[in-house]
């Protein structure tokens, strides 16, 4: 790679530093099917394997998300911000998100939430995306992604192979969509999918996911050069970055309490140890994401800022 090249590909995906995986620990004391009630989706503006330091046919199209009344979450606190949530009949998932423009001129991120049946199984997807040079990727990206990895032939019986095609398909079919030849839009992808007791996380980029077990916080996140070199989008650098994505998988346990996704305009500024302690101590995951956004903006963020916050009730 060039050095003009590299300059570039630090000035578009925001990665100034040299490395691998970092895995740290961190000790701290649309579619609406039967179980499921108060989701709504609202558009902004519109490896190693991760460890602590201490230690089959093809899927139908998921049916389309209808809130019921009283049950959706949303609200917009502060101008540009938005924040939601749902939560299980059964109890046994909860989840809230915020999405912010903060100081940027523009609003570059987005979200995705969704949650079906496939199969008899249940499925939850989750996706944050931090759009550069642009909102068109990131954009593409909350319309088509978790959509397409749903309707995947292996999504249940080859999860990790579903969520590698699909990613990759999905960047070829963003390129091949932008007629304009001088758009440079590119954006990262960080996405958790659960299907069943077992967790997917699958990151291209410089998005971060925070898992949070027994209070100690267990990061999932790719850094330096191969974070440098993962993006969708980005035409004029196609040679230098790729959309195949780092992909860990996990056994949901008694253990998992919390999961949270984000975009940089919160790690940046908010410490691991920060979150966890947020988290853990608010009532709700609608609050929790809320807080957490609130906090990386009083702790002057210069990006936007998104962030999912998923609950794990045992």
């Amino acid at each position: 790679m060039t050095r003009a090249a590299a300059a570039s590909l630090r000035g578009l995906v925001g990665i100034a530093s040299a490395g691998r995986w970092r895995v740290s620990a961190s000790a701290q004391g649309r579619g609406a099917s039967p179980g499921w009630r108060g989701f709504r989706a609202v558009a902004p503006g519109s490896g190693d394997r991760t460890s602590p330091e201490s230690s089959s046919s093809a899927s139908p199209a998921p049916p389309q998300l209808h809130p019921r009344r009283g049950a959706a979450t949303e609200r917009t606190v502060m101008r540009g911000l938005i924040s939601g949530g749902f939560e299980s009949e059964d109890g046994k998932l909860s989840c809230g998100y915020s999405s912010f423009k903060g100081r940027r001129p523009t609003m570059e991120d987005r979200y995705d939430i969704k949650f079906t049946q496939i199969e008899g199984q249940a499925v939850s997807l989750f996706g944050v995306f931090d759009g550069h040079a642009g909102a068109l990727a990131a954009e593409y990206l909350k319309e088509h992604l978790l959509d397409n990895l749903m309707k995947h032939p292996q999504f249940l019986g080859d999860t990790k192979l579903a969520l590698k095609t699909t990613f990759l398909k999905i960047d070829a079919d963003f390129l091949e969509s932008v007629s304009i030849p001088y758009r440079q839009d590119g954006s990262t992808a960080l996405t958790a999918v659960l299907v069943g007791d077992q967790l997917y996380v699958a990151n291209v980029g410089d998005s971060r996911a925070i898992a949070i077990k027994g209070g100690k916080g267990y990061t999932w996140r790719v850094d330096g050069i191969l974070a440098m070199s993962r993006a969708f989008g980005n035409r004029g650098l196609k040679k230098y970055v790729i959309a195949e994505p780092d992909i860990q998988e996990a056994e949901v346990n008694g253990d998992l309490e919390y999961l949270v996704l984000a975009t940089d305009g919160l790690w940046d500024v908010v410490r691991n140890e920060d979150i966890i302690s947020l988290v853990r101590a608010t009532n709700g995951t609608e609050a929790a994401a809320l807080k957490l956004t609130e906090l990386a903006y009083s702790r002057h963020s210069s990006d936007n800022i998104t962030c999912i916050v998923v609950q794990i009730h045992h």
